[in-house]
């Protein structure tokens, strides 16, 4: 997607409602457009979130005299959820308790309270538990799309979990033996279930793609939503999305031995090559935040 296209989405992405208006005029994903909504959503309450803070005293006291948290929430433009956990902290309701009453409604202090967070879970689809088991969701998604085109090409690999401890970062799929991919060898794969925008791209780079090829070597990253067209791809690392990636047939070299390639573990399970499988289409939409504000 080219930066215009992207920044004009982006834009035009403020509500909930949104997504689905635009996709119907404009015939495109709407899984897509929820991903770009909910970066503009997260970022924008990141920004904004000590702003609200400040104005909490305010706020309660507007509550206290007949309005909705859902009502304030949609008059700032804060996601709901985060609103009504603000608001109910400076009631003076332990952080602990907050949470809980999101998690479980009908633990709620009083009737009031309990209405209106039920409401406030209903109008969020990113900062509820719900919506943030959605992104999970997504997020698995991506992954098991990323094992059946390994699977699919014959690549042994092992997974984060098959690493945990290891490593201080681990990629999605550490490959048992490179790949080669027009001339470039390639020793990991990340899955992202996401868009690739220039934020995305540095705040990854930063805290987990560099890392990847200083333990590791060159690999690759997947965007399954894309990525803005002309992203610059860092220096050791492919950037893909997920019809390029399907469409690619990378070279698998011969095994000479039954080991590991130098720098690898040779200790711990291997994902083995598995008969191939047809690939399936994304995940599920995003559902929670990425890099969200401060707790």
């Amino acid at each position: 997607m080219d930066r215009a296209t992207y920044q004009r989405l982006y834009d035009s992405l403020v509500t909930d409602s949104d997504v689905q208006r635009i996709a119907d005029a404009e015939h495109l994903d709407p899984e897509l457009l929820f991903v770009i909504h909910t970066h503009r959503v997260t970022r924008d309450a990141t920004r904004r979130f000590y702003v609200v803070k400040r104005q909490l005293p305010r706020l309660v006291h507007q509550w206290k005299n007949g309005r909705s948290i859902l009502e304030i929430a949609r008059e700032w433009r804060f996601p709901p959820v985060l609103m009504g956990q603000q608001m109910l902290g400076e009631l003076g309701i332990p952080r602990k308790r907050v949470w809980g009453t999101f998690l479980h409604p009908e633990s709620a202090p009083d009737a009031r309270i309990r209405a209106e967070v039920e409401a406030l879970l209903e109008a969020d689809r990113i900062y509820s538990p719900h919506g943030m088991e959605l992104q999970r969701e997504r997020g698995r998604k991506g992954e098991e799309r990323l094992a059946r085109w390994l699977e699919r090409h014959g690549i042994g690999y092992r997974t984060e979990k098959d690493l945990r401890g290891k490593f201080a970062k681990t990629p999605d799929a550490l490959l048992d033996e490179p790949i080669v991919y027009r001339g470039q060898k390639l020793a990991w794969i990340e899955s992202k279930a996401n868009f690739g925008d220039d934020v995305e791209l540095r705040k990854n780079l930063r805290r987990q793609l560099a890392p990847y090829t200083q333990l590791f070597g060159e690999g690759a990253v997947v965007y399954w939503y894309g990525f803005v067209t002309g992203a610059e791809s860092p220096p050791g690392i492919l950037l893909w999305d997920g019809e390029g990636i399907e469409a690619i047939t990378p070279e698998v070299p011969a095994r000479k031995d039954g080991g590991s390639p130098a720098g690898f573990p040779s200790s711990g399970p291997v994902r083995p090559p598995h008969p191939p499988h047809t690939p399936s289409a994304p995940g599920s939409t995003p559902g929670g935040p990425v890099g969200g504000p401060p707790p």
